[in-house]
């Protein structure tokens, strides 16, 4: 099975248009006024409105309001939401979208719980755990926590680039990785070179 590659924090039309130049499946954009690649769902309409067919655009929310989540849905168009904070089950399936759950990881986390417990959802994502970070860590975490009978269901993230995913897919199997400030230039300004490395490694990690 092929890794599928999202390509998260996205800001800037010509970093979309690098997304797509190297292949990626999905493309992100990050609703949350903490985080240094927050954009404004204006921004993120324009450039959903560019894009070419066949890319998945997802959505990244942190315990939002009601009415942020159904203005990214309206006025942008996205296709999957990703909630990255404490929402239960009935909050991520109030909006008539499919969605994700991103997981924290930490020892002593129970994955098969979880999926239960999220089971309407498209899969899970994980990432690093650290302690008041909801996302974005630029950490790894222990990839030995994963139950292989999970792994084609779990979006791979936390600390991933072009030096360590093809270890972390030969390893894990996900079924898709997620990068974000392992692309990047500086804090929601990507690399495009960095882009195409990185697709680049999933490739040959499945040779």
């Amino acid at each position: 099975m092929r890794t599928r590659v999202k390509i998260c924090g996205i800001t800037r039309f010509d970093d979309a248009a690098a997304v797509v130049e190297h292949g990626a499946d999905a493309i992100g954009f990050v609703f949350y006024e903490r985080s240094p690649r927050n954009v404004a769902i204006e921004r993120a309409a324009e450039i959903v409105r560019r894009l070419p067919p066949y890319l998945t655009t997802v959505g990244l929310f942190v315990n939002a309001e009601d009415d942020l989540v159904r203005r990214v849905v309206e006025t942008v168009g996205i296709d999957l939401l990703q909630f990255h904070g404490d929402e239960p089950p009935e909050v991520c399936q109030r909006y008539a979208r499919p969605w994700m759950r991103a997981i924290r990881m930490k020892p002593g986390t129970d994955l098969v719980a979880q999926r239960q417990a999220y089971g309407e959802g498209r899969g899970l994502l994980l990432d690093a755990y650290m302690p008041g970070v909801p996302g974005g860590t630029g950490e790894t975490f222990n990839w030995d926590l994963i139950p292989p009978e999970l792994a084609g269901e779990i979006v791979l993230a936390g600390g991933l680039d072009a030096n360590n995913v093809g270890d972390a897919i030969r390893r894990v199997r996900p079924y898709a990785v997620d990068v974000s400030g392992g692309v990047e230039a500086e804090k929601g300004i990507k690399d495009p070179q960095k882009i195409k490395a990185f697709i680049e490694e999933v490739r040959r990690a499945q040779i």
